[in-house]
């Protein structure tokens, strides 16, 4: 995964192009008809249910747009939230608050969606040694922050992106010459480059996971769109040799049935591709 600095770094990128989409030249509205001077403060409403994530997000967004600007928290990130309930309050000039308030809001809603379904998927598993993991599967420029909401949400994350985890899926093994030949020219490449980074395996049949497992060096096996019965059958096989990842298509129906066939994770793009905004409102006080 992505060092701190480098999450740290992803996030500042994402106000700064949002601030930069959303504001441009100046916020002519604010900028016509509020006062330069003028005071006051807002409240981040909540009007559903759920999880609420992007708290703290809220005030790096906050800080960025004007460091005097005061947040005060009534509700942390990761807290069960009703319709009614107030988060916090900004304040400060109120110029700045207007400028900062689409983007807070827009991460905030989207957060708190994925951290409500990430919760409701991990409720799913309790009792179970199985986790839930994300996917690549987000929205391009904003990928800390759908990843951020899943943690939030008591998931786990998966890799970031392409450079920080090797995952060899179907394509790269049949234009590889198949799974001994990716996963050899896998292991050379990484010790040219001097990379320290674990390797990922996809396999599409019990057949694909003997010789997966004949192979040295996986950090984890893939076990992708596989019925229950041959789930078991692949843990079983698998064992204590590398850890096991459930995928393909698993839903809240089904996500308890995988788990009891004994798998380390399941991967679900559905945590952020497929989730409905948290409905919430920045209102002056």
């Amino acid at each position: 995964m992505i060092s701190k600095t480098q999450f740290e770094k992803e996030l500042e990128l994402i106000i700064a192009n949002a601030i930069r989409e959303d504001v441009g030249d100046g916020d002519h509205t604010s900028l016509s008809c509020i006062p330069a001077d003028a005071q006051g403060t807002a409240k981040l409403l909540v009007k559903d249910e759920g999880i609420i994530a992007g708290v703290e997000f809220a005030k790096q967004v906050f800080a960025y747009v004007d460091a005097d600007l005061e947040v005060e928290t009534f509700i942390n990130d990761g807290e069960k939230v009703a319709y009614g309930d107030i988060v916090f309050h900004v304040s400060g000039k109120s110029q700045s608050i207007l400028m900062a308030e689409r983007l807070v809001l827009n991460a905030m809603q989207r957060m708190s969606a994925i951290a409500t379904k990430t919760a409701s998927f991990a409720d799913l598993l309790k009792g179970t040694k199985t986790k839930v993991l994300d996917t690549r599967k987000t929205t391009p420029g904003i990928r800390a922050l759908e990843k951020w909401a899943v943690k939030i949400g008591g998931g786990e994350n998966h890799r970031f992106a392409l450079y920080d985890m090797v995952m060899i899926k179907d394509n790269h093994i049949d234009f590889a010459g198949g799974i001994t030949a990716a996963i050899t020219k896998t292991k050379q490449y990484l010790a040219e480059k001097n990379l320290d980074i674990k390797i990922i395996v996809e396999a599409r049949s019990l057949d694909e996971i003997k010789e997966i497992l004949s192979n040295k060096g996986v950090y984890r096996i893939l076990i992708d769109n596989f019925n229950y019965e041959d789930t078991k059958r692949a843990v079983s096989l698998i064992g204590d040799t590398c850890l096991t990842e459930s995928s393909g298509g698993i839903n809240e129906k089904t996500i308890r049935k995988y788990a009891a066939c004994g798998v380390d994770f399941i991967s679900s793009g559905a945590l952020t591709h497929s989730v409905y905004n948290l409905d919430l409102s920045l209102k002056a006080v």
